[in-house]
């Protein structure tokens, strides 16, 4: 039949769920918990905990071949910033960093570039950081994307299929196209009346993008 229903308890809220780039029986979920899970569909049993000293994962990012993956947390306290953005080892379930993103904002999405080895964070800073994809994942300081506003709804970012393009959704409505190698505003198009929380290309037909924003009102544009 090709049905296959995956049917589990967890003890705490799903916010976060992402399958494994190249073994897709397992996704990660993460959520109002320290703790990260890896699932195996064919089982449905946790194959691996990652535990980190948070209280909630705002969104997981598998970086290229999935040997390693990132989350998000809402980790900010006043001096500090560390834990706001972890990398972890996929097999061992260690830590590989947690000093990562220095700025005192929360990062509620995060997106991989489809051709460069670089990652960009949405912060609560109402910014776009970019970073390496590769060991210690540092910032490019010389890069910010900015001008849209995020203002603590959880607003997602994504790369166009050919990666020339940064797409973003703004607390006010807006989706904005940012030019990747220059971090210029391109265009702006008047979306939602609600916070628009997310921007999408199609993945075979990249002049199509759908938007969606905080009331649940879904648009397609050409």
């Amino acid at each position: 039949s090709g049905k296959q229903i995956f049917s589990s308890k967890n003890e705490f809220r799903i916010s976060a769920l992402k399958f494994h780039p190249t073994e897709s029986n397992i996704f990660l979920c993460g959520g109002f918990s320290p703790e990260v899970k890896a699932w195996d569909v064919r089982t449905s049993k946790v194959l691996r905990v990652y535990k980190a000293a948070v209280q909630q994962t705002l969104d997981i990012l598998f970086l290229p071949e999935g040997r390693e993956f990132l989350t998000s947390t809402d980790a900010v306290s006043r001096d500090s910033a560390d834990r706001t953005v972890i990398a972890w080892d996929f097999q061992s379930a260690a830590k590989i960093s947690n000093q990562i993103f220095h700025e005192r904002y929360t990062c509620p999405s995060l997106t991989l570039h489809p051709k460069e080895p670089v990652f960009v964070a949405q912060t609560n800073g109402n910014y776009m950081a970019l970073f390496s994809a590769q060991r210690p994942y540092r910032i490019n300081k010389k890069k910010r994307y900015e001008g849209h506003k995020v203002e603590g709804f959880a607003v997602g970012c994504e790369f166009s299929p050919d990666g020339t393009l940064l797409v973003t959704g703004s607390s006010d409505g807006k989706v904005f196209f940012y030019n990747y190698h220059t971090a210029r505003i391109i265009r702006t198009l008047s979306a939602h009346k609600e916070a628009c929380v997310s921007a999408i290309f199609h993945p075979v037909l990249p002049s199509l993008l759908a938007t969606c924003d905080w009331a649940g009102e879904i648009k397609i544009w050409q």
